[in-house]
């Protein structure tokens, strides 16, 4: 696949998932909007958060959380699971169920078990079972209309609820720092998009150096979830296996898988996710990490979030990968909308009860 022949992208992109990617800084936007104009009560004495969700609903709180983790002053917690854990009890704990469909099985028996045990409760969906529970439960409501796979709603995941938990006074306005974080995506986006050549186009340049190979994407700090959405673009959007680490911890486990399998190894490529917002010692990290990986014979690279606040750093750097995951599908000629091993694995879920 040439990736300056984008024209004929549309062939394989059959339901415009590059048109949700160039979307999402508007979409992001939107989402900051319309989360100040939805009802939320005046919640006082919340000493825990808890957001329920999966994949593309939980990617928002993840990189929400991490962004909070130097502002807001209680702590944030992403849940993937069913339940709920012991300590989520009682009006002191807020819980927010976050589904796409509506219909996440997880997190509507987080929201039931959330229910029980007498949290404050807030459900954010475009629809389904978790909206009818909402209802019927007097539980706060926060619909949002978006037609697509939740990995592309990201804007909405992350935006609704950061304006939740300014709105709740749980961190300081965030809003001049969203709107420059949004001009600046707009501002990268301009040498991204499809129409750009290979030759001033980063992300075709990476798609490039991904192919056929097995991808790890380092980060840390801030954007230790941003590793974690390339990571999920990719497996989604591509249909290629890759992996996730977060520094510090991958230098005390991860570093030392270095040797076998070789001949795997010899195909595999670190990504090394690097911002401003960085912690000096992770930023060091990074570096030699990168080093050491290189000296074993690894292809690597260290990839620059643009931007001077962390939430710039954060946007930038997640708007790259969706770009880079969706050129790596092209050079595959992967559909990069339909996912058919997770929709066949949701059907004998459903069929087994």
């Amino acid at each position: 696949m040439n990736l300056d022949d984008y024209t004929t992208f549309a062939q394989i992109d059959t339901q415009n998932m590059l048109a949700q990617i160039d979307g999402l800084p508007a979409q992001l936007h939107q989402a900051w909007e319309l989360g100040q104009q939805h009802p939320l009560p005046a919640w006082d004495g919340i000493r825990q958060v808890l957001v329920a969700g999966m994949g593309g609903s939980a990617i928002g709180a993840d990189l929400l959380a991490a962004y909070l983790a130097s502002k807001c002053p209680i702590p944030v917690v992403v849940h993937r699971d069913y339940g709920l854990p012991a300590w989520a009890e009682g009006a002191h704990t807020l819980v927010i169920a976050s589904s796409h469909s509506g219909n996440t099985e997880e997190t509507l028996s987080a929201f039931d078990a959330a229910l029980e045990n007498r949290c404050k409760i807030l459900a954010v969906a475009t629809g389904g079972r978790l909206a009818e529970s909402a209802l019927k439960s007097s539980v706060p409501l926060w619909t949002f209309e978006h037609k697509g796979q939740p990995r592309a709603a990201v804007g909405f995941s992350f935006g609704l609820l950061l304006a939740a938990f300014s709105r709740l006074n749980l961190l300081p306005d965030p809003q001049e720092e969203l709107m420059a974080a949004i001009a600046a995506m707009k501002d990268q986006q301009t040498s991204l998009t499809a129409d750009v050549p290979v030759a001033r186009n980063l992300a075709k340049r990476l798609a490039g150096q991904l192919v056929g190979r097995w991808v790890a994407v380092f980060g840390a700090g801030l954007l230790a979830p941003v590793s974690r959405r390339w990571k999920g673009q990719i497996s989604e959007l591509a249909k290629s296996w890759a992996q996730f680490e977060f520094l510090p911890e991958a230098d005390h486990n991860t570093l030392a898988g270095v040797s076998y399998p070789g001949d795997l190894l010899e195909h595999s490529i670190a990504l090394f996710l690097r911002s401003a917002s960085d912690h000096p010692r992770n930023r060091l990290r990074l570096e030699l990490t990168r080093k050491t990986l290189m000296l074993e014979g690894l292809n690597t690279d260290m990839i620059d979030a643009q931007g001077n606040t962390p939430l710039e750093n954060l946007w930038t750097c997640l708007q790259l990968g969706d770009y880079v995951a969706y050129y790596l599908a092209m050079a595959y000629s992967a559909d990069p909308t339909p996912i058919p091993a997770i929709e066949s694995f949701k059907r004998e879920m459903l069929a087994a009860g």
